[in-house]
């Protein structure tokens, strides 16, 4: 994810009146994504029949799983509504499954008919991963969660690099806004520096458990909520340090039903 200097030439009149007629003109159309605050309370939920009455300004659901009318009723409920999207594994009982070739599926991600993908194959991947952001977009989804952001650090089968990561992250980023949607970078905390401009808020897994939520605080400064989920330790343990990095944290149990518990 150099400039060469070039000396000046004169630049005739007519040259300059259209230089100046552009600079006036607004350089791109209004961009009105949704974009959560840091400390905005939410629900994630992935299982189980979904219960909408949760009192919280922002849901994370399944993209795949829920309807449109589902997203609609959120919506009239005042609720934002973010689709979770696997991008970066593969899930076996997806409808779309059977489009991703074998060449592309590798290693066991540790969940049950999941597997990573190589994301150096964009030629293969874009389209379908358009596909699926399409989807939450059709369904009227303000944002999409994409899951499985960091396969660099992991043993997916594949010679992945850093840098294969970012190109690939920033092109599921470029996927969503395109679609008039925002954005999470979900965990992959060593790019955060890097990627934190290019996604409109974050979402964590464990970073109490593992020391490190300090990490999160890019998107913070930035003004972008870090949504963030423990599922071992108790609040009493979380809690605290999470208001003071105004993060919107909650202690859920691994299957990501309904049941949670809030800071």
């Amino acid at each position: 994810m150099s400039r060469r200097f070039r000396p000046l030439r004169p630049i005739p009149l007519t040259a300059l009146l259209l230089l100046a007629a552009c600079t006036t003109a607004p350089d791109s159309e209004p961009d009105d994504r949704w974009r959560p605050a840091p400390g905005v309370d939410w629900q994630w939920q992935l299982s189980g029949r979904l219960d909408t009455s949760v009192d919280v300004p922002v849901y994370d659901i399944d993209g795949f799983d829920q309807t449109e009318a589902a997203v609609t009723a959120l919506h009239d409920k005042g609720r934002k509504v973010i689709c979770y999207l696997s991008t970066g594994a593969w899930e076996d009982w997806r409808p779309d499954a059977d489009d991703f070739p074998e060449s592309v599926i590798g290693r066991s991600n540790g969940w049950d008919g999941e597997r990573w993908l190589d994301i150096r194959e964009t030629e293969i991947l874009e389209p379908l991963m358009a596909a699926r952001i399409d989807m939450c977009r059709d369904k009227g989804f303000d944002a999409v969660e994409p899951d499985n952001m960091d396969g660099y650090q992991n043993r997916t089968g594949f010679d992945l690099t850093a840098a294969d990561q970012l190109r690939y992250n920033r092109l599921i980023a470029r996927l969503t806004h395109d679609r008039g949607m925002s954005v999470g970078l979900k965990n992959d905390l060593p790019q955060i520096p890097e990627l934190v401009d290019d996604f409109d808020f974050a979402v964590n897994e464990q970073c109490a458990q593992y020391g490190e939520c300090a990490e999160m605080t890019p998107f913070i400064k930035a003004g972008k909520a870090v949504f963030h989920v423990e599922y071992e330790l108790p609040t009493s343990e979380f809690c605290a340090d999470s208001r003071k990095l105004k993060l919107s944290s909650l202690l859920k149990k691994y299957e990501l039903g309904v049941w949670r518990k809030a800071c």
